[in-house]
Formats: C-alpha cells, structure tokens, sequence
C-alpha cells in the first residue's frame, strides 16, 4: 500500500510539473517553431504528382476539412493531370455526407468531378494508405502502382507522420502539402481607456501574447502531444 501511495504521489509531481511546463511555454515561440518545423519537414513538391490525396479531418464545413480543400483546390489547379483522392470515412451514398460535401467544395474551385475518387472505409492513416494503395492498382490508374508518385495535402502535425505511412505501405515517391493556417495582417493592439472601460481592470489591450499566443501555443502543445503520441505507436506498430 505505501508503495502505490509512493508511487501516485510521484506520479502526480511528475504531471504536475510537466503541465507547469508546458504553460510555461506556452509564453514563448518554441510550441508554434516546433510545430512548423514538424510540419515542414517532409514538406515539398519535387515532381508533378500523379494523384493528390486530401487527407480527411473533421466533418465537413469544419477547419480542418476547408482548409485541407483549399489547398489541394490550389495544388490541383496547377497540376491539371493529377487525379484526387479523397480519404475521410462515411457514406459516399449521402449526397450530405462529409466526404462527399469535400469532394463539392473541391468543385466549387473549379475541380473536374471525374477527377476525384473517393476513399470512404479507411479510419486511421494507416487504413487510408493501405486502401488507396488498391484503389490505384485496382483501377489500373498507374502502370506501375509502387512508382505512382502522390501529393498529400493535411495538416501540418499530421504530414510528417502521413508521408511515412504511405511510404511504408509502398508507395516510392511521395510528397506533401501542409494546410497551414494563415494569420491575419491587422494589429490587434487597442486602448481599452478609448473604448470606455473600467479604471480598475488591467488595460490588456497591448498584450498580445496574453490575449492570443499564449492560447494558440496551448493548443500547439497538445497537437504534437497528440502527434508524438501517435507517431511513437505508428513506430511501435511498424507501420512507419
């Protein structure tokens, strides 16, 4: 008994002084650096692809899913002879579903229908690799599958570990685009005595890693726990 006492109160120091970091630094730069540089670093398109696959995120309209569209509508635009795929699960017989609402807002900017196929069934990274990987050799959309070369576009966390994934279901030649978000160009500072405020409540008006980094770096810091969570059980499961 007094070894797990010993042992929760251990454990609670540890979580404890774990989180104390992680506020921490969420008033530095450091979560946003280690972000991009996960995010940029199997970033880059080294030839033109063959297909375009958009990696699903939320529901469709969510952030994640817009932004993802965005910018393989863009890359797509470009590259006028790749074909996409759409990997996000549902049902591809509901013309409401997600995956099919990804697949319009492509259209809407200016994507060719028959240019899309869907992927429907895969529920992780790995799934969704393994399915495109029939997907493109069942319909013969290659003459060599292993040398089809692939543009993925999905979140920046989440690129890294996405390209690996498809390399190891055997995929050679695989590049990618992070949906990175983009900030707006306004200053933000104001002056709260202007706008009529209390004398006695702190003016944060000028303070912006309070009013906003210091959250957005929050969120950072448990994206890419989240991400080296799952990347470290991908390894595990030597599927990157």
């Amino acid at each position: 008994m007094k070894k797990v006492k010993t042992f929760i109160r251990a454990f609670l120091i540890m979580m404890g002084l774990f989180f104390t970091l992680m506020i921490l630094m969420a008033f530095t730069s450091a979560p946003f650096w280690i972000w991009y540089n996960l995010g940029v670093k199997k970033a880059g398109i080294h030839r033109p692809p063959d297909f375009i696959v958009v990696m699903g995120g939320g529901g469709m309209p969510s952030e994640s899913g817009l932004m993802r569209c965005w910018y393989a509508s863009e890359v797509a635009n470009h590259f006028t002879r790749a074909r996409i795929i759409i990997a996000l699960p549902g049902d591809v017989k509901d013309s409401l579903s997600s995956v099919n609402q990804m697949k319009r807002e492509m259209e809407l900017r200016g994507i060719a229908g028959d240019r899309i196929f869907l992927e429907d069934s895969g529920t992780n990274t790995r799934a969704e690799a393994l399915n495109i990987l029939k997907i493109v050799t069942n319909n013969d959309m290659s003459r060599v599958t292993r040398h089809a070369s692939l543009l993925i576009v999905t979140s920046p966390e989440h690129l890294y570990r996405a390209v690996l994934t498809f390399k190891k279901a055997g995929f050679m030649k695989v590049d990618g685009v992070p949906a990175f978000e983009k900030t707006i160009e306004a200053d933000l500072n104001f002056n709260a005595g202007k706008l009529g405020a209390r004398s006695w409540v702190p003016d944060v008006g000028r303070n912006i890693t309070l009013r906003y980094e210091f959250w957005v770096h929050m969120e950072y810091e448990f994206l890419l726990l989240r991400e080296y969570l799952a990347l470290a059980y991908y390894k595990l499961q030597g599927w990157v």
